[in-house]
């Protein structure tokens, strides 16, 4: 009797706590490779943020269209040239310093009388995140510090660019140990179960609770309930994918090898943002995720970065550089440094083959800072970029040129279209799509 070794698709390798699909194989049978093999790929959304912006010269780039020079700072993006799109004269609306500008960067509003406003990840993460174990990922190197920043902001605000609503803010994941763990170890165990199903318990109590207090509230007071319910559903979605895990139209034709990081945070500038992006790809490439935000550091940085050859001041002040050279110097080095970074992630997803295309082909990611010079904060003309193709709806043109003035909500705009939000501002700013993105 000729015995059959075919496979399920939704095979697993199993190890201590961890679960992870397994490539399309022979084994698992035609019918499931010529399923896997129709499937097209989801596009995913990434954002890099970096701090304290940039000094002009050493950002800008000679030339438009494809015929561009690369600066100082971006000639560590060559070997991806034709996979981005350098965006000049994008405004940030927000203004008041580094609190409200990164604020800004997702949301375009900017914090205000302590009220911000939902960020584009999260807009994207409700309309594509029902697919996944996790809607989105906020992954960061810094955590929040304290004080404020004038006129009473908190400087912990700047933390962030990710806001589930207009008073809720996601502080980035900073451990590599606990960002693996809640990305990839497995929620299928009896115990696990168990504790879900205890947690849904609590969870249904609260709701009862909340409703019946919402009946006696003030308006002001309904509205914060509302929120807090918005949150407690947020939960309950969680326990429920890790109860019963959604079914798939997509699945990973390839699989990576998982490493769990060490229990701790690295001391090392460099591996602790790099471990941070090697962590982010590796749940994009498994489908995890769709969704990516990545702070490279906290928005009002004062990170060290003598580990730079030449470089002895703190990030936030040598972008005070006051048009002194060697400020100048240290914080040109530092962007370019941070240029290599984004370098990197790019050729990381350029060389992952999703049947064909690359991770990179079915990606939107968004690069930059939320103000031009760090010197006096300027809001005009933003650096930044925009890279991967969306699953072949966005062209990448080198160096685009937009009209002075151009909303930092159009480009919000454009990239939510691309997943099929419908709608011509953000937010309540902006005023339409960027054509030359939007073929």
């Amino acid at each position: 009797m000729k015995r059959s070794w075919n496979i399920k698709r939704r095979t697993f390798l199993r190890g201590v706590g961890v679960a992870i699909a397994l490539p399309m194989l022979d084994i698992m049978g035609p019918t499931s490779r010529a399923m896997a093999a129709g499937a097209k790929a989801p596009i995913r959304f990434i954002t890099v943020f970096h701090p304290n912006g940039v000094y002009p010269a050493a950002w800008d780039v000679d030339g438009v269209g494809k015929d561009f020079t690369f600066s100082p700072i971006l000639e560590p993006l060559k070997n991806v040239r034709d996979d981005i799109t350098i965006l000049s004269n994008l405004d940030n609306e927000a203004s008041g310093g580094h609190v409200s500008m990164t604020s800004a960067f997702l949301t375009g509003v900017g914090v205000k009388d302590n009220r911000c406003a939902v960020s584009l990840d999260q807009v994207i993460a409700r309309k594509v995140g029902g697919d996944t174990l996790l809607p989105s990922i906020t992954l960061g190197t810094e955590p929040p510090r304290q004080g404020n920043a004038g006129a009473g902001k908190p400087i912990a605000y700047a933390n962030t660019i990710s806001w589930t609503s207009s008073t809720t803010r996601i502080s980035p994941e900073i451990n590599p140990a606990v960002a693996f763990d809640r990305m990839f170890r497995t929620r299928s165990s009896p115990e696990a179960r168990r504790q879900a199903r205890d947690q849904r318990s609590v969870l249904d109590l609260v709701m009862d609770d909340a409703k019946a207090l919402r009946r006696q509230a003030s308006t002001s007071d309904r509205h914060k309930l509302d929120e807090y319910l918005e949150s407690v559903r947020s939960t309950e979605v969680s326990i429920e994918k890790a109860l019963n895990p959604p079914k798939r139209s997509w699945q990973p034709s390839s699989t990576p090898t998982l490493h769990r990081p060490e229990d701790r945070i690295p001391r090392e500038r460099d591996k602790h943002l790099k471990m941070m992006i090697d962590l982010m790809v590796l749940a994009l490439q498994t489908d995890t995720t769709r969704v990516a935000s990545l702070m490279t550091a906290h928005g009002f940085s004062r990170q060290n970065f003598s580990f730079l050859d030449g470089v002895n001041s703190d990030h936030h002040g040598m972008s005070h550089h006051k048009e002194q050279d060697t400020a100048i110097r240290e914080y040109t080095k530092v962007s370019r440094w941070y240029a290599s970074q984004f370098a990197y992630l790019l050729e990381r997803l350029k060389g992952i083959d999703e049947n064909g295309a690359s991770l990179l082909d079915n990606a939107v990611v968004m690069y930059g800072s939320s103000m031009k010079d760090g010197n006096g904060h300027q809001r005009q003309n933003l650096p930044i970029i925009l890279a991967g193709r969306a699953g072949g709806t966005i062209h990448p043109g080198g160096h685009v040129v937009l009209d002075k003035g151009t909303p930092l909500a159009n480009l919000h705009v454009t990239i939510m279209n691309k997943f099929g939000i419908t709608g011509d501002s953000f937010n309540g700013l902006g005023n339409g799509a960027i054509d030359q993105l939007s073929s």
